[in-house]
């Protein structure tokens, strides 16, 4: 980014940096009304398991928070507004070798900068197929897996993480690729890899919510400096998301230790201003907070309703 005339020394806006999306997040409930602050998953150390094999000889799987589309729960399409009807609440998987339209509509991506409408940027399967083609890896694992973005830390920690591990093992993977989209989904993945990697399973998570990630302690992350929803790269630019996969792979092989980060180059824009306006409550109007409020309670008795019926 050109800086301003003003600037001798030619720094960045102090804005250009890591969104801090837990505060954010924090101070939005916040400002609708919610007063109890939500407490992020932290740890100060991370398990970690090298890789038992090289990659050309390594089965890898795919973790998502991405929903198979349901023409039934309605909106999910390209810049679809959130929508509750969508989540899914327990861990499903799905078969590898077949395409598959997973959509996102269901959580909290940047509805801004990013219109969801290419899933190459939040489910790498063809590039990771592509690459077992290549003998890059081994091969692809026969089900990827789908991960409940669910708030409730111990759900995650007793029940969905558990859950992948005992189908990664039956489907006998070495190592796990998992893509998050937004801030829970962040915190949500960094769980599952902890406890994939502390049974022996290697993995590193790509994802765009830096602070999320490192404050839950992952043994490996490739973190992109794009808009949620985007964490295997930019939408409708094929090298970007090869490109993207393949420096997740290169952390997934050299990594030195646990709570390894490695920065993806790739800027979304020479303009950082983007990064200013993902639940900001500095700029949105008192009335426009009020009206997300409304949403969102609506949105949470649809969720509510389509848990209890599915228990």
């Amino acid at each position: 980014m050109t800086a301003p005339p003003e600037d001798p020394f030619g720094f960045a806006p102090d804005d250009d940096a890591p969104i801090p999306y837990m505060a954010r997040t924090r101070e939005y409930y916040q400002a609708i009304g919610y007063d109890t602050p939500y407490r992020w998953a932290h740890y100060v150390d991370a398990p970690f398991q090298p890789l038992r094999k090289p990659l050309a000889q390594s089965r890898l799987a795919i973790v998502t928070t991405a929903a198979p589309f349901d023409p039934t729960k309605g909106d999910q399409g390209p810049g679809a507004t959130y929508n509750g009807g969508a989540k899914f609440y327990s861990v499903y998987d799905g078969d590898s070798s077949k395409p598959h339209d997973l959509r996102i509509s269901h959580i909290a991506y940047d509805r801004v900068h990013t219109s969801a409408e290419d899933s190459g940027t939040w489910f790498p399967l063809p590039n990771l197929q592509r690459l077992a083609r290549e003998r890059r890896i081994g091969e692809v694992a026969p089900r990827f897996f789908g991960a409940p973005t669910n708030r409730s830390h111990r759900v995650t920690l007793d029940t969905d993480a558990p859950e992948i591990l005992a189908r990664c093992r039956a489907d006998q993977v070495h190592a796990a690729v998992l893509v998050p989209n937004c801030p829970v989904c962040h915190q949500t993945i960094s769980l599952v890899a902890r406890h994939l990697e502390a049974n022996g399973i290697s993995t590193v998570v790509m994802g765009c919510a830096k602070d999320i990630v490192e404050h839950a302690a992952v043994p490996r992350f490739l973190f992109s400096d794009f808009p949620l929803g985007n964490s295997a790269g930019k939408p409708h630019d094929p090298k970007s998301q090869a490109f993207t996969l393949e420096l997740a792979l290169r952390v997934l092989e050299t990594a030195p230790g646990p709570q390894t980060t490695v920065h993806s180059p790739l800027r979304w824009s020479a303009d950082a201003s983007w990064k200013r306006d993902y639940n900001n409550v500095a700029m949105l109007s008192a009335e426009e907070l009020a009206r997300r409020r409304r949403e969102f309670d609506a949105q949470k008795e649809i969720a509510r309703g389509l848990r209890e019926s599915a228990a």
